[in-house]
């Protein structure tokens, strides 16, 4: 338990200390480029051509065993 409390407050220390340094950073360095969402849609006939195979295992269906004293 003492651990646990030892670990929590050391992260909590590091994430305040970088929490407070961030804007210190930002002055100092570049300002980071804006990120904006694609608002185009995705065009799906392109991934349609790349299918993966897929392997059939030959053999009877899965049937499940209804009868619990059936084994």
């Amino acid at each position: 338990m003492v651990l646990l409390t030892t670990v929590t407050l050391c992260c909590a220390v590091v994430a305040g200390a970088l929490a407070m340094l961030e804007p210190a950073l930002a002055v100092f360095g570049e300002a980071p480029e804006e990120q904006v969402a694609d608002s185009r849609p995705i065009d799906s006939s392109t991934r349609g051509s790349i299918q993966a195979s897929v392997r059939v295992v030959g053999g009877a269906p899965f049937v499940p065993n209804v009868n619990p004293r059936q084994r």
